[in-house]
Parts: C-alpha cells; structure tokens; sequence
C-alpha cells in the first residue's frame, strides 16, 4: 500500500490546481483520474486541422480575481491573455454591443425604447438594494421585472440568464445576473488573498518559504494592461453603474486552453504524481476520518481532496448524514451543447474579437476564436463555436438538430463555407446557479476529507469558478491545520 500526503481526485481544472497548490506547500501529492485525458473542461484537442476547446470560453477577473492569484502565487509558467473583446446581440437586423451600463442602454435600440427605460430603473433598483446589503439571491429575474416589458425584452433577459446560469430567467437569481454581469464585483479582494498568504509566511514553513521565493510577475497581454491602469482607479458605486465595462478584464489564452492546462502541468513540481485512467470505487474511511482511496490498488493518505461531481459522493462512501446527502441531491446540473464550424475562409459575420448571442428561438453564444490566435485554423480558414444551453429533459439529436437550424437562420450562406463540423454536448459546470439550487461544502461530514470544484461556489463561471473553490479550500485547510 503506498502512502501520500493528499490525494486528489480527479484531474480537471480543479483537481490540478488543488494538486499544484499542495505541492507547492511540501506535499507529496497523488492524483487519479478515471479519464484518459487531464484537464475535464479545460482542454484543447484536434478535429480535421482545426483546435477545439472543450465549450467556448471567456476567462474573467484577470486583473484582480482567483484565477489571477493562483497565477501569481503558484505557476511557474504562465499563459498569455489576449484582450477578449466584446459582447454582441445579433439579430435579423441589427449587430450591436451588449449594453454592460446605463449609459448603453439609451441606444441599444435592439430592444424597445420604453422597455429600455424600465430596464434601466430595475437595474438602479437592484443595484442600490445589493449595495446596501440586502441579498437578491432567492429573488428570480422574472420576479425582479417589471411585467410590462414586450416578449422580444424578456426573451433577451432570459437568454442572458441561461448563460449566466445554465437556467430560465425564472429559476435565475436577480444577484447572479448583478455579479455576472459585473455590476456587482465578485471577486476576491488582493488584501484578502495576500492575507492569507501572510498567514503562512509568519509560520515560518519551509514549504512556504519554497512558495513565495518561486512567486512570478504576472504578465497580461498588452492591451489589458493599458486596461489596467484606467479601470483600478476608485469608483464610487453610482460611478460604476453608470460606466461599468464588462469585459474589463478578461481575456482568451493564446494557444486556446490547453495552454492554461499546460501552463498548470508544467508548473507541477516532481513531488506530484498523475494516474489517468484509473478510476477511484472508494474513498475508505476509519473511525471517522479518511484514510485512503480504493482505485486499481489501495493508496493511503490522511487528506483526501474530491473534485468529481460531489453528487457523486454517496456512491464512493458509505454512511453519510441523511442531511448531507439530502443537500447533494439538491444540486442541479445544466446541459450544453457546443458546435464548432471550421470554415473554409474567413466569414464577414465574424470579423470581430469576442462573442455574440443570437436571442431568438433558440438561444446561442457564438465565439470566433480563431480571431484571436490564427495558428488555431488552418491557414486562411476560421474556428467558430455556437454554444447552446438544452434541455436535459430532450432527446440530443433533435437538439442539436434544432441548434445547426438556428445557426443557418442567423448567418444565411454560412453552409456554403463549411470545412468541418463537430459537436460536443457536456455539463458545463458542476452546479447551475440558481433560486434553489443546493451548492456542496467544502468540508465534509468525513474528517480530512474535503470537496473542491464549481459545485462548492457560486460566484462567477467555468474556470473562474474553480478557482474561487480552491482559494476557498486552501483558507479552510489552512484553518484546520491541513496545509503546513
């Protein structure tokens, strides 16, 4: 039986930035993977010349959030951002910026003028109701609207809703459309974070002392740095609601992301061993406490970090608390499909840097990714990739049927310069945000045994998310006494 400081399992984002942390505080880590490929959600991979991510993806927060400060704490390699662009509305008969402040919505003439302005006082309202505290988490934005509004309005508030949330508008929360629209700031504060860290260093730890003489500058790609220094300076709320950008500070990698997947894996010291395809059948627990993992063979270890889906959990380990398995139930998942289309040159519907959304019918976000890094296309040839939220409840095939109908309405001739083709339909995120939706803790009822992923925390999205969960899994490890 061989024996481990931690193990991880799982291998996505998340089980490898929860690797990458722990070894960087001394420990020796093992991570089992069922999969043949690491990364889950966070991975590049080929299709007829042409690299598709797995679902198209913005990364935000760069400037000032997790995923920023696991950077800059942790990687020894770091990726290169490209300033992500903007958000669009397309429709039959207008291509214009999605408003992100009150200021837009004057001319976003998408949408009715009248319905402009009550849009624009219910956005005051709940913005100054969240800034002064109150919690419009367990209030949908159906609730929230006012019931005046034309079909065309709420088609559009519902669309942005599934993707903020991978749910309808009347199981989305007023709070979530808020942060993720970056009205309200979800991230992490660098005082926050760097007080953590200061924690550790007063300790004197060898492993930690490793940790903070390996730290790194973190370099944007040049545009958001001139981004930088106009969006750092102090704004008073009003201020912000009246000229918030959205896209401030986010970005796409070059090199699509596997290169943040690379970026982690070559940053992982040789204290951290990967075994993929190698599936864990239990998580074995004595007197209470964890001790190990049961996969091909038994590995022992007093700390044991989970990443898959914490739905999952009751299968892996006898005898949880009624209650907690009663919580996990509660977690509710989304389904979406994306389609890439290699074209076979460049199409004038997509000369632009960042996405777009298509609210009629059936709803997608549409991200021109080859715009951004060439080299992820053939030459002279274009990498576009729809994205869909559908239902679960629906047979796939006419699903994604339905999605290519859709596409071929929005950009009529588009088939005539099809190169490839190629569907990937996954769960975006272990956890949809929405009113009643049930999210895992991070601790467990099993002492040292912890659950890290986007089923542990709300805030933000995709690889964000994760992040968030594994700044919050070192700050609970660091108060159990786990990480020294």
């Amino acid at each position: 039986m061989k024996r481990y400081d931690v193990i991880v399992v799982g291998a996505g984002i998340s089980g490898l930035l929860a690797a990458l942390t722990l070894s960087k505080h001394g420990k020796k880590v093992l991570v089992l993977e069922k999969r043949r490929h690491l990364g889950g959600n966070c991975n590049s991979y080929m299709v007829d010349g042409y690299q598709v991510d797995t679902g198209a993806h913005a990364i935000t927060h760069l400037i000032e959030g997790p995923l920023k400060r696991l950077m800059d704490n942790y990687f020894d390699f770091l990726p290169v951002f490209e300033d992500y662009g903007h958000y669009y509305v397309r429709t039959e008969n207008a291509f214009v910026k999605i408003p992100s402040n009150l200021k837009d919505f004057v001319t976003f003439d998408v949408l009715p003028r009248k319905d402009r302005v009550l849009l624009s006082q219910t956005l005051t309202k709940a913005f100054t109701l969240s800034s002064f505290g109150i919690d419009l988490s367990n209030q949908s934005v159906y609730d929230f609207l006012p019931k005046s509004l034309s079909k065309e309005t709420y088609d559009f508030v519902d669309t942005i809703s599934a993707f903020l949330s991978g749910r309808s508008m009347k199981e989305t929360s007023a709070q979530r459309v808020l942060s993720g629209s970056s009205f309200v700031r979800d991230s992490i504060t660098q005082e926050q974070f760097d007080a953590m860290i200061g924690r550790l260093e007063q300790k004197k730890s060898q492993s930690t002392e490793s940790i903070l003489a390996s730290i790194l500058p973190y370099h944007l790609h040049a545009s958001l740095q001139a981004r930088m220094t106009r969006v750092t300076q102090p704004f008073t709320s009003l201020e912000r609601l009246a000229t918030n950008n959205v896209n401030y500070s986010q970005g796409y990698p070059r090199k699509g992301l596997k290169a943040l997947l690379n970026a982690i894996l070559y940053s992982l010291p040789e204290t951290v061993e990967i075994k993929n395809e190698c599936e864990v059948k239990s998580i074995l627990v004595q007197d209470g406490k964890v001790s190990g993992v049961e996969a091909d063979e038994i590995y022992n270890s007093d700390l044991v970090i989970y990443t898959g889906f914490a739905t999952e959990l009751p299968r892996l380990i006898k005898d949880l608390p009624e209650e907690y398995m009663e919580n996990l139930r509660g977690i509710v998942h989304s389904k979406s499909l994306t389609i890439w289309l290699g074209l076979e040159k460049y199409f004038p519907d997509f000369n632009y840097t960042g996405s777009e959304i298509w609210f009629k019918d059936f709803a997608y976000w549409a991200t021109p990714i080859s715009n951004y890094d060439p080299s992820l296309a053939p030459k002279d040839k274009q990498l576009i990739g729809f994205s869909f939220v559908i239902d679960e409840n629906k047979n796939e095939e006419q699903e994604t049927e339905k999605a290519y109908e859709t596409i071929f309405r929005a950009h009529p001739n588009i088939e005539k310069y099809i190169d490839m083709q190629h569907e990937q339909i996954m769960v975006p995120e272990k956890a949809a945000v929405t009113i009643d939706g049930k999210f895992a803790d991070i601790r467990t009822p099993v002492r040292n045994l912890y659950v890290a992923g986007t089923d542990t925390d709300k805030r933000s999205m995709g690889i964000t998310r994760a992040s968030y969960s594994i700044i919050e899994l070192l700050k609970i490890l660091n108060e159990d006494g786990n990480l020294h």
